[in-house]
């Protein structure tokens, strides 16, 4: 629920898995939340899946039936299950079977297999140390957010705590090796939009594979350093044909921007 608005900004992502390959209709539904008595219904519009062409982000503007307004949404169908989230203990490429099958998926010889599916990412992100304090109390209430091109993901977050332990591990589909994995550290302000405390951006084709390095967190215009370190171990397999051949179409636009927020420090 966002207070006080009447032009709300969620950023939220839901992942739902389709069985039906026609589609089918997703319906979303608006309301205002009222303390202590019933929410009032502020529209509804619904999304025919069948419209839609699939491995791309479309961005739609649908007009709240029954209600006013519009509502924004980017919605991609995709045949892909690879964008998810894993505690460290069970992740695919420790497991030599799991690592191997994936190995042979991006294999040159099946580089015209599926030309969209480029390869695959895998990021722990283990911990975090001496971040900024953000809050009063001289401590934070750190999560991180990890981006490629417009898949989102992020950990939960770990309360009080200026040297947090995620150890979690997040998988994402590459469908272009020429992007940028972006990793960023926020603090979670219950009231109010999180206040920014690093990031990182690390290029794909720069990754050493397996290898777990400590990155100095950096300002938002990666211009200098902000206070912290973040532990991190990437794994990156692709075939380089698709690569190649995926670097001669146009880049996806990326859709998901941040609006500038000021933190309180």
């Amino acid at each position: 629920t966002i207070p006080k608005t009447l032009n709300p900004q969620w950023r939220e992502q839901f992942d739902f898995h389709l069985y039906e390959e026609q589609g089918g209709y997703v319906e979303i539904t608006v309301w205002d939340k009222d303390a202590g008595k019933k929410d009032d219904f502020m529209g509804r519009c619904t999304i025919d899946l069948s419209l839609l062409s699939k491995e791309h982000t479309h961005k739609l503007d649908l007009p709240l039936e029954e209600g006013e307004g519009v509502l924004v949404i980017l919605v991609t169908l995709t045949a892909s299950a690879a964008v998810s989230i894993s505690d460290l203990s069970v992740n695919m490429l420790d497991d030599p079977h799991e690592r191997h099958q994936i190995t042979q998926r991006y294999s040159l010889w099946r580089s015209l297999h599926n030309l969209k599916d480029v390869g695959v990412v895998q990021v722990k992100v283990i911990r975090a140390e001496g971040l900024m304090a953000a809050d009063v109390t001289g401590k934070s209430d750190p999560f991180c957010v990890v981006e490629l091109s417009n898949d989102r993901l992020q950990t939960h977050t770990v309360y009080k705590n200026l040297n947090p332990e995620w150890n979690k591990v997040f998988t994402f589909n590459v469908k272009d090796i020429h992007s940028v994995l972006e990793v960023t550290v926020y603090d979670e302000d219950r009231d109010r939009s999180a206040d920014f405390l690093g990031k990182v951006a690390i290029p794909l084709l720069n990754i050493q594979n397996g290898e777990r390095k400590a990155y100095v967190l950096k300002s938002k215009e990666l211009t200098g350093p902000t206070k912290g370190v973040i532990f991190l171990e990437i794994d990156v397999i692709f075939n380089a044909v698709k690569a190649g051949l995926r670097t001669l179409t146009p880049v996806e636009q990326k859709y998901i921007e941040e609006e500038p927020k000021v933190s309180k420090q």
